[in-house]
């Protein structure tokens, strides 16, 4: 069996990496970090979408690449290198994915081109505070055909021109599709860790909606969405933690130290070598969790799982270290090595913590070995 990208998909890579290298560099990040007006960067946006990557895995027929999962895990890492500060992971990984998962022809034909084209953004409703998600405790309701709660936090939720909400629907729980731009929603910015990804408080208070799916089938959707959208997270986190362990060893070779480069110290050594460890152990269940995804495997509930703890862990441990390893100079505004902290922190809880994500893989195994 071969884990590996074809030669198309290294060449995607190669290219989307130039792009971004010259396109997305950490002043953009940083103007978004410097302007509380600011929550995306519109000009890189506007060039994501010019390059087509919205519609990288959405049909020809509804105005996208047509191409698959795995070429949209090539641009995911290579977007989590550059901490591009844009609602892509929102729009696509989850709208998106909700929609193709479980939407009409009608909603398909209707949303797909608009988010391929980049006239809508979207975004996924569930949380509505601290703690995992859970579908006996929503108090958000839907009701002939009204949506009626509060949603908070909702990442890229002040900017989306759409999202998918998970609420109660009668005896059970339905995802439900929501134009936000209605009289019946009031949307409030929120404060958060890393300001470069924008997130938001929904109140919905009699909006119009409608059923993305079957009544009831809401937890089962939302969890096969969120299945989807923790392997192409999982990328995202792979590709900051390998610029982390970049940025690490380059310093460690250029800083001198009592005559030497600091590099040349054991525990300098270690500090890279744990790092790189646990980004290889990432990467592999990243990419584990892309073929599960792109072959609809039913491996892919354990598979996602594992590579979103691995991812997450990684991440966090390669964003801590680089800090360490520039040592004084790793706290300062002025390096950016609190960039990536900040996102590896964000991108850990996005869509449900690490241990979410450990009892979730506790239950997949499970019910395999009881199969």
């Amino acid at each position: 069996m071969n884990f590996d990208f074809s030669d198309d998909q290294k060449f995607l890579r190669e290219e989307a990496r130039k792009f971004l290298s010259a396109k997305c560099t950490t002043a953009e990040v940083r103007a978004v970090l410097d302007d509380e007006t600011m929550s995306h960067n519109e000009a890189v946006w506007q060039q994501i979408v010019e390059m087509g990557w919205l519609g990288t895995a959405i049909a020809e027929e509804h105005g996208g690449l047509g191409l698959g999962m795995l070429e949209l895990c090539v641009i995911a890492e290579e977007l989590g290198r550059a901490l591009a500060p844009v609602p892509f992971a929102s729009t696509v990984y989850f709208f998106a994915e909700a929609l193709k998962l479980a939407g009409s022809d009608a909603q398909k034909a209707a949303l797909l081109p608009k988010v391929a084209d980049g006239s809508a953004i979207g975004c996924i409703a569930a949380s509505e505070g601290p703690g995992a998600v859970e579908a006996g405790k929503l108090a958000t309701e839907y009701k002939d055909g009204k949506l009626s709660g509060t949603k908070i936090p909702v990442t890229d939720g002040d900017i989306a021109t759409h999202a998918v909400v998970l609420a109660r629907d009668g005896a059970g729980v339905s995802l439900v599709l929501v134009a936000l731009d209605q009289p019946g929603v009031t949307r409030t910015s929120i404060e958060t860790i890393e300001p470069t990804r924008s997130h938001a408080e929904i109140v919905f208070d009699g909006a119009e909606g409608e059923r993305l799916g079957a009544q009831g089938d809401g937890e089962t959707l939302y969890n096969e969405v969120m299945n989807r959208a923790a392997v192409l997270l999982a990328f995202e986190q792979t590709g900051g933690a390998s610029i982390c362990l970049e940025m690490a060893t380059d310093y460690a070779k250029e800083r001198y130290a009592f005559g030497r480069p600091i590099g040349g110290n054991q525990a300098i050594k270690h500090k890279l070598a744990e790092m790189y460890v646990k980004n290889e152990v990432a990467r592999s269940n990243a990419y584990y969790g892309a073929w599960a995804l792109s072959t609809d495997a039913a491996e892919l509930p354990e598979a996602a799982a594992a590579a979103r703890i691995a991812a997450s862990e990684a991440y966090w441990f390669a964003s801590k270290e680089n800090i360490q390893t520039h040592g004084g100079m790793g706290f300062t505004w002025e390096v950016d090595c609190h960039l990536y902290y900040r996102r590896a922190k964000l991108l850990a809880v996005q869509a449900g913590a690490p241990a979410v994500w450990k009892e979730k893989l506790v239950r997949a195994l499970e019910t395999r070995n009881a199969a």
